[in-house]
């Protein structure tokens, strides 16, 4: 029996059909993810969490995901990166169905760490496969393309937990939820991987520097451009992934809406702010970086300075209306720097070193992001019987990240060049 071999197409068809499937497969990551959010009030029942324990059942996909993502990061910049992938998609989709089978806190949080094994393992790779694919003209709008398919993903997630929430069985959820992945997986199977730095025309470099080393992934920790960037990251990161998790509950608690409709409300508003913003804000980048160096940062630094108080006012304001319509901007305005930030990360790195750059990356924000912030908000809102008050740490992170950002733009005024 022959091996499967690559469809043979056009380098530019077969760019943009890879894109597709790569940003399906993050469509379904980002589904995988946010399903629990939508199930955390009958999860919670039935297995007696507590609302700090459920935030720790929910940031468990993170342990495993930015423990393994520097390992991942380093084998993707050493070996082909299709089978890699191949091997992550089918753990975590695998995991998210067996979710649905837990019957105690051990068991659900022990599941959900493999979950984010398999996305630590895709995530850190598929970016650095698109970086390859498309020239530098071309690479922050296929980027963004490929991050569109968070918000949507997100919104499916919310949108078949919210239903089987109010009219189903909450574990069916994560059954439905996980099983698609090992289907599309298999595609990945006739693309072809194209070779690091391929799109760069830097193959030169590639011989000179044709691994990276351990050295090389330590350095990264030194440059300051890096630094900014990944560090006013996690405070985004770490506001996003709490709401994330605690936004369907927070409209039910404070707000008095019915749980199924407060996570199908919230699914729209992810799915329509998050399209509009990432598409938008991937022009804007565009438009920006032919004017100045520093135009990806400029738009990530303008767009936090906005959502931090935005945000302030959605989780404090009394109306439900408002703060639906305070809480939609704030996703706006939090999605918009999306494909600018890996964008950056690639113009800061040399090109044998952009899969560890993106592992790096994931393990910093999520380590000190989102790995916690859920349970944050679970265990400051336990204490003070009020999640209001326990969201409210949120926008203050956000001020933190403006502040890196507005930074980041100042360091960015120079030509452009590879730091290494």
């Amino acid at each position: 029996m022959r091996p499967l071999s690559p469809v043979p197409l056009s380098s530019a068809r077969a760019a943009w059909i890879t894109l597709a499937i790569l940003s399906g497969l993050n469509m379904l990551n980002y589904l995988d993810r946010y399903v629990m959010s939508a199930v955390l009030t009958p999860m919670e029942k039935e297995l007696r969490l507590g609302d700090g324990d459920a935030g720790w059942a929910a940031s468990a996909f993170m342990l495993g995901y930015f423990l393994t993502a520097p390992f991942f990061g380093y084998l993707g910049d050493r070996f082909p990166r299709k089978y890699l992938m191949l091997g992550g998609v089918v753990a975590w989709s695998l995991a998210t169905a067996c979710s649905g089978f837990a019957q105690n806190f051990v068991q659900l949080f022990t599941i959900r760490i493999f979950v984010g094994v398999g996305e630590a393992c895709f995530v850190t790779m598929g970016p650095s496969w698109i970086s390859d694919l498309f020239a530098a003209t071309r690479r922050n709008t296929a980027l963004t393309l490929f991050y569109v398919a968070i918000p949507f993903g997100s919104a499916i997630g919310f949108t078949i937990g919210g239903w089987f929430a109010q009219h189903g069985d909450w574990r069916h959820a994560f059954i439905y939820a996980g099983l698609p992945g090992v289907l599309l997986a298999l595609s990945l199977l006739f693309l072809r991987e194209p070779q690091r730095g391929e799109s760069d025309g830097v193959e030169g470099e590639m011989i000179k520097h044709p691994k990276a080393t351990i050295k090389e992934v330590f350095g990264l920790l030194l440059n300051r451009r890096y630094n900014l960037l990944i560090w006013g990251y996690t405070a985004q990161t770490f506001s996003i992934g709490a709401f994330g998790i605690w936004g369907p509950t927070f409209l039910y608690r404070v707000h008095d809406l019915p749980l199924g409709k407060a996570s199908t409300i919230f699914g729209a508003l992810l799915a329509g702010t998050g399209l509009v913003a990432t598409l938008l804000g991937g022009f804007l980048a565009n438009t920006l970086r032919k004017r100045t160096p520093a135009g990806y940062a400029w738009i990530m630094a303008g767009s936090m300075v906005i959502a931090m108080p935005v945000c302030f006012f959605a989780l404090v304001v009394g109306n439900a209306t408002l703060s639906l319509v305070g809480l939609g901007a704030s996703m706006f305005f939090l999605f918009l720097p999306t494909g600018p930030i890996c964008s950056e990360i690639f113009e800061i790195v040399p090109v044998h070193l952009r899969a560890s750059a993106m592992a790096v990356c994931t393990f910093i924000i999520h380590l000190f992001g989102d790995f916690g912030s859920p349970a944050a908000v679970g265990y400051v809102s336990d204490h003070t019987h009020s999640l209001q008050t326990g969201v409210l740490i949120l926008p203050a992170v956000l001020l933190i990240g403006a502040v890196l950002w507005s930074f980041l733009v100042r360091f960015t005024r120079e030509p452009l060049k590879v730091e290494a």
